[in-house]
């Protein structure tokens, strides 16, 4: 119980940070559909799809490494001191290249925001690194704050220069910077981390061992790029950048679960990491991967169901109403992805990086084949369908490649009856009969509450007796 009670608490801690940021930016859908055009949208995306592909390849997950190094060595101040310098050290290399290498080719570069690409994403692997160091110290309030501020900022500055300075891409490019450059200061101040940098320090053989554990993530990152965002760049280069625009609308939606996964994920990995050996973990580790995937399934079917409803509401402006068909597909595959990431949180707990690559590389092949061969058939379909079977391709993958090291236990029953329930709810999406539709919402709440009501109650019971015992 003490190890489900330490996941709940810091998983409440680090969603502080993101969930209320992350669900504004989402509200703020609305602006962005009705303040930027398609073309404009798709830009801004087709952006950070390159930063979140060249991240991994320049810096090589090296924070990844970080993080689970430092889990390790919490109580040895002169560990961290190398690993946070050796870190930092090689970065800094790798930023003056990469940085010289630009510079030399961007004259070749037609683009306004090719300036933006660079500086955002050094800002971006700096950010990422601070914030894996209080991660890593086990400090997740700081995280919370970190990121909280890291996204407020960005946010604030989205609607000032959009909406009243209509700056448009350059505004959204210019707001991510400054809500990077915000949360890096805010976590160097309060971790003292200058404390921990001393050339002296740096040590090539612990930047081999970080190497070792961090660049098998690469092909694996790069693998997830492809399942995750090189739909947008093939939309991009086939259908048009107008049509991206409409796509990554509609998985803006699908977004919500996933940002929420990710908050949940963070901690599952650090918790992971911290009782892979205790003598019960096949036993632990089946149970909260059916209690995760039982919130997210219910989550996801929900979102599909009140859809027919909300879509006219968050997307607004001309010409993003394709998007309303994508969203079922992508919520789906959002389903798969979730299971995808419990399973290999195993792997990395088990510093098995090789096989999260060799698992991940898999299901980057199918997507792209998929998506080339049916893309000019059935147009936006072939984006989301190819990241549907991706997804679940590789959640059978792995599934049965990890038991071979871990006997997980699936509750097959439940799956069974949830699919039954989204065959039922997407049939009444497409349909888009009011009285249908509501149907699905009905049937979804339904099921949500068979299934999830007795996690409900636990919670509902533990925070209530938390508050009990601080009045007395």
């Amino acid at each position: 119980m003490n190890r489900e009670k330490q996941l709940a608490k810091n998983t409440v801690i680090v969603a502080m940070g993101k969930i209320a940021t992350r669900f504004i930016s989402f509200f703020l859908l609305p602006l962005y559909t009705a303040l930027l055009s398609t073309e404009e949208y798709g830009t801004i995306d087709l952006l950070n799809t390159c930063i979140s592909l060249l991240l991994p390849l320049l810096f090589l997950q090296i924070d990844q490494a970080l993080f689970r190094f430092l889990i390790d060595e919490r109580k040895k101040e002169e560990r961290k001191k190398t690993l946070i310098t050796t870190v930092l050290v090689t970065t800094f290399f790798q930023t003056l290249i990469f940085s010289g290498f630009y510079l030399l080719i961007s004259p070749f570069i037609h683009n306004s925001y090719q300036y933006f690409l660079l500086v955002n994403l050094i800002f971006a692997e700096l950010s990422n690194i601070f914030l894996e160091i209080a991660r890593g110290f086990g400090h997740n309030g700081v995280y919370s704050i970190g990121s909280l501020i890291t996204g407020s900022f960005s946010i604030i500055l989205n609607v000032i220069l959009i909406a009243f300075f209509g700056w448009g891409a350059n505004g959204m490019l210019a707001a991510t910077l400054f809500g990077n450059v915000a949360g890096c200061i805010f976590v160097f101040w309060k971790e003292k981390l200058y404390r921990y940098i001393d050339l002296k320090a740096y040590d090539k053989k612990e930047r081999k061992k970080l190497w070792k554990y961090s660049i098998p993530l690469v092909p694996n990152q790069l693998s997830w790029w492809v399942v995750n965002t090189s739909d947008r760049v093939i939309v991009t280069v086939l259908l048009g950048i107008g049509l991206n625009g409409v796509y990554s609308s509609a998985n803006k939606i699908s977004s919500i679960c996933i940002t929420l996964f990710g908050i949940l994920n963070m901690t599952w990995q650090e918790s992971a990491a911290m009782y892979i050996n205790d003598n019960d973990h096949a036993e632990y580790f089946s149970k909260m991967i059916n209690f995760i995937m039982s919130i997210f399934v219910s989550m996801c079917l929900g979102l599909i169901a009140f859809m027919p409803f909300l879509f006219s509401f968050l997307i607004i402006g001309e010409g993003y109403s394709g998007a309303y068909y994508q969203i079922p597909i992508l919520l789906v595959a959002t389903i798969f992805n979730v299971l995808v990431s419990l399973l290999g949180s195993i792997y990395v707990a088990m510093k098995r990086t090789k096989e999260v690559a060799k698992t991940s590389f898999f299901a980057a092949a199918i997507n792209i084949i998929i998506d080339l061969a049916l893309i000019k058939l059935i147009g936006l379909y072939a984006a989301s369908l190819s990241t549907l079977i991706a997804y679940f391709t590789m959640a059978i993958y792995r599934y049965i490649d990890i038991r071979k090291y871990m006997k997980i236990k699936l509750d097959y029953k439940m799956f069974f009856v949830y699919f039954l329930c989204a065959a039922v709810i997407i049939f009444c999406y497409y349909s888009k009969n009011i009285y249908l539709c509501a149907l699905g919402a009905i049937l979804s709440v339904v099921i949500c509450l068979v299934y999830n009501l007795p996690y409900v109650k636990k919670v509902s019971s533990f925070i209530k007796n938390k508050i009990k015992k601080k009045r007395t």
